[in-house]
């Protein structure tokens, strides 16, 4: 089933009138949408992903403290069965309660991409389960409080959108202005090419909360405001008088010729 995707901002099935829908009838499968997925299970998102942003496994392995031969073991070993979480857990690969917090955090930044305006239809595949397994649920109404929540952020701390994507480019501080450790991390990996982006996966962290710390940044003069573009020259339709040639008034111009051989 195909829906087209709205962006208004106010009512609850406003994020996503299919998701809402879904919940409310207690589904099971997978939402999928040009920016991301949503796993549900009897209407409750069970786990989401985004090519946007770091997977579970790269804020688990990069950001957190499991080894990536220990993530590879449990994929392998583990994946067919669809239960790369209990395996992480039982093996003592992992604390569960780690675990619990890096997936709920990659849902809620998955979620955010996936439930974003001009995000495309979205499409539900009835059954479909992730292979990660059972981690925890969360409501789908409070994933979409979440990610309403979450623009509003963003805008009111520096509402230039064109930060998202655009290569963040640093700035140097003004005298006596501090930075904070996390700020100085993605600042010393600001090269000028990678974007918010590029620079969550180099250091293990969820894409959104990259993307406020550059606002944040950018707010601060830490960060370089990319310019929008400059609109197109608007092309003004003259009337057909004015565009039209016009003969001269060959009368005219002998009496002013006249008038003025008179007065020499």
């Amino acid at each position: 089933m195909t829906v087209p995707a709205t962006a208004a901002p106010n009512a609850l099935a406003a994020v996503s009138p299919l998701l809402a829908r879904l919940a409310a009838e207690r589904a099971t499968g997978a939402l999928l949408r040009d920016r991301g997925t949503l796993f549900l299970e009897d209407g409750r998102i069970v786990h989401a992903e985004s090519p946007a942003t770091p997977g579970l496994d790269v804020l688990l392995t990069t950001g957190g403290g499991l080894a990536p031969e220990r993530w590879r073991e449990a994929v392998d070993r583990a994946g067919a069965r669809r239960q790369v979480a209990r395996f992480l857990v039982d093996s003592g690969g992992l604390a569960g309660g780690e675990l619990e917090i890096c997936h709920l955090a990659a849902i809620f930044d998955a979620a955010f991409f996936a439930l974003s305006p001009g995000s495309g239809p979205s499409r539900f595949r009835r059954g479909a389960t992730h292979w990660i397994g059972s981690v925890r649920s969360v409501a789908a109404a409070a994933v979409e409080r979440e990610t309403r929540r979450r623009r509003e952020l963003l805008d009111a701390v520096w509402p230039y959108p064109l930060l998202d994507t655009a290569p963040v480019v640093p700035r140097a501080a003004a005298p006596g202005q501090t930075v904070t450790a996390r700020q100085r991390m993605l600042l010393d990996r600001a090269d000028g090419i990678r974007t918010p982006a590029d620079l969550a996966w180099t250091l293990g962290r969820p894409a959104f909360h990259t993307l406020l710390d550059v606002r944040r940044l950018a707010a601060a003069g830490l960060v370089e405001t990319p310019r929008s573009p400059a609109p197109p020259p608007v092309e003004v339709a003259l009337p057909d008088w004015m565009t039209q040639a016009q003969s001269p008034d060959v009368a005219l111009l002998r009496r002013l010729r006249d008038a003025l051989e008179a007065s020499l």
